[in-house]
């Protein structure tokens, strides 16, 4: 996957793991509210990914 298809999935996963987690608080879902937390660190991490790559493809250019 490319570094902006990365990003863009972590945002996605972001957004959807922040709304799953209000959602849990506002109905005192536990488990909606755990699962919104691991999704928002999966978008996290694919973020970080994405952005790994983009170093790595500067660095690249600039051989």
């Amino acid at each position: 996957m490319s570094s902006t298809g990365d990003k863009v999935k972590g945002m996605a996963n972001e957004a959807v793991g922040n709304v799953k987690q209000g959602v849990g608080k506002a109905t005192d879902n536990d488990k909606l509210k755990a699962e919104g937390e691991v999704q928002e660190k999966k978008g996290e991490a694919q973020q970080a990914v994405g952005k790994a790559k983009d170093a790595v493809k500067k660095g690249v250019d600039k051989a």
